[in-house]
């Protein structure tokens, strides 16, 4: 297995952590009592929103446990790296407007959403320079 390979690999089971973590937002922070004081629109919102998130991770893990050669060797992979890269980046960033890092545990999840990150960004850039290169080439020739 190469070292990409690996990372996606990683980035699969990373997101299924995630998945399975945020199944359990519900008891790990007393959303039934504590979603009460929230209006029944924004209450709805809340749940609505981390049923999809949690189904959005699933299907990153899915794609990178079972398609991990395609998202290497086609375009459309290559641009499902860079998504999912992008998406740990800027759950990153929204760690830092909405949370702060006063606290350890900030820093804590902060560092983790880079890693996850990385571990889509390092064969992302592998996968463009590739796909670059082989798709400019005919152009060159037919000129």
């Amino acid at each position: 297995m190469s070292y990409d390979q690996t990372l996606i690999l990683l980035g699969g089971y990373f997101n299924l952590g995630f998945g399975l973590f945020h199944l359990g937002f519900w008891k790990f922070f007393d959303w039934k009592s504590d979603l009460a004081s929230l209006s029944f629109i924004n209450r709805g919102v809340m749940q609505v929103l981390n049923i999809f998130l949690t189904y959005v991770f699933f299907v990153f893990a899915y794609i990178s446990l079972v398609h991990i050669d395609d998202l290497l060797t086609t375009s459309l992979g290559a641009s499902l790296l860079l998504a999912v890269s992008l998406f740990w980046l800027l759950r990153a960033g929204a760690q830092i407007v909405f949370f702060g890092l006063k606290h350890w545990l900030s820093w804590l999840l902060l560092l983790t959403f880079l890693v996850g990150s990385l571990l889509y960004a390092i064969p992302a850039g592998l996968g463009f320079e590739i796909k670059i290169a082989t798709s400019i080439a005919p152009l060159a020739i037919k000129t």
